[in-house]
């Protein structure tokens, strides 16, 4: 049996409460605390977030007022978390303005103010949308991606010159 606390640790440690705590509202728990059986599905839908069945796993956590969508309110929601992890690692926070765009225009929604999980998985982007409203560690790896590639072009570089 797992508790929050305990479950905040899983990977990289940095998904954030807001989503755990949607975790523990949405799945089957016995006196606050996740079964093994839970976890599983936790682990398996969050390893394989290119996979359909995935991706409606943790639409279903992400759609907090199962209207079946993700509007505005719902990844403003989610994304706060991760502003206020930025800043309390000392981080300049990113503007919500900015990576709401930044997901409609991945995402492609047929409804230009709301996303459906069709949606999501159609645009073959659902990992990375998902990544990007709950863990800080995959926010900051998709922001800073250019900077990564560019860095990883300057490694191989230096491993063709021996």
């Amino acid at each position: 049996m797992l508790s929050k606390e305990e479950l905040s640790r899983y990977g990289t440690a940095t998904m954030t409460n807001v989503f755990l705590d949607r975790v523990f509202q949405e799945c089957l728990t016995y006196d606050g605390e996740m079964d093994y059986k839970t976890y599983l599905d936790f682990v398996l839908a969050l390893e394989n977030r290119k996979e359909p069945a995935a991706l409606q796993y943790i639409f279903k956590l992400l759609d907090i007022e199962n209207k079946g969508y993700l509007n505005v309110f719902s990844l403003n929601y989610f994304f706060r978390a991760i502003q206020e992890l930025m800043k309390i690692h000392g981080q300049d926070p990113v503007s919500f303005q900015d990576v709401k765009d930044e997901i409609f225009d991945m995402v492609k929604p047929k409804d230009p103010l709301k996303i459906s999980l069709q949606d999501l998985i159609n645009s073959n982007q659902g990992d990375t949308v998902t990544t990007i409203l709950i863990d800080l560690n995959g926010f900051w790896t998709y922001e800073n991606r250019e900077a990564l590639v560019a860095n990883d072009n300057e490694n191989s570089a230096d491993l063709d010159d021996t």
